[in-house]
């Protein structure tokens, strides 16, 4: 809080710088990388082949934002060929924190998930009643 009592920043502004962050964190790519670098340093190839379905771009794309935050550290190694290497920095590893209380909340309420799932399907598959038609109306 400012001096004056107000919330410096406002995530339900269009222009809060937060709303970036959010983002960032938000996407499953930078979840996945997370998840992959809290026990160790990996090179860009490990990364790849840990994280199922990522393409070399988009996986490219998330660890520069990620760098750019302050989330991952970019080791470059002058080695022929060249050798990178990331690792979460002590921010990264704060926000691990987080990922690994969503992803046990993913966890422990995939199967209520799926029953909702099923439900739904279910509602949408049935044609609405003449009553529920009558009160669309």
């Amino acid at each position: 809080m400012s001096d004056h009592g107000v919330l410096r920043w406002n995530m339900m502004k269009s222009a809060c710088p937060t709303r970036q962050v959010l983002d960032r964190i938000a996407n499953k790519w930078t979840m996945l990388v997370i998840m992959s670098l809290e026990d160790k340093t990996l090179r860009f190839s490990e990364l790849r082949s840990r994280i199922e379905g990522v393409s070399q771009k988009m996986l490219t794309q998330t660890l520069r934002g990620m760098e750019s935050d302050g989330f991952v550290l970019r080791t470059v190694y002058p080695t022929v060929p060249v050798t990178v290497e990331y690792s979460l920095t002590d921010l990264g590893e704060s926000l691990a924190k987080t990922v690994d209380v969503l992803r046990g909340w993913a966890y422990g309420h995939m199967s209520a998930i799926e029953d909702a799932r099923k439900e739904y399907l279910a509602r949408a598959e049935t044609p609405p009643s003449e009553a529920q038609m009558r009160d669309v109306g």
